[in-house]
């Protein structure tokens, strides 16, 4: 009882949080990406995580097909964008 008279007040854990300067900045993971349409040659960027079929816009061949949260790319990367 001695200990709880010398100390009354209930010790707290105390949390530190940085200033928002000086937080992480979460990059995203998806990227944009220029392609080589096989057919008609033509370039053309597209979303790296596209839900839909991306199509060329000169002769509708299939660019890339959604499967799962990633686009599998049927066609030539070019570049990559961040």
């Amino acid at each position: 009882m001695e200990e709880a008279r010398q100390f009354p007040y209930r010790l707290k854990s105390v949390r530190v949080s940085l200033p928002k300067r000086m937080k992480k900045i979460q990059e995203p993971s998806s990227k944009f990406v220029k392609v080589r349409c096989p057919k008609c040659k033509n370039e053309q960027i597209i979303f790296g995580k596209a839900s839909t079929e991306v199509r060329c816009l000169v002769c509708d061949k299939v660019l890339a097909e959604p499967i799962g949260g990633k686009s599998k790319i049927k066609s030539r990367i070019l570049e990559v964008l961040e």
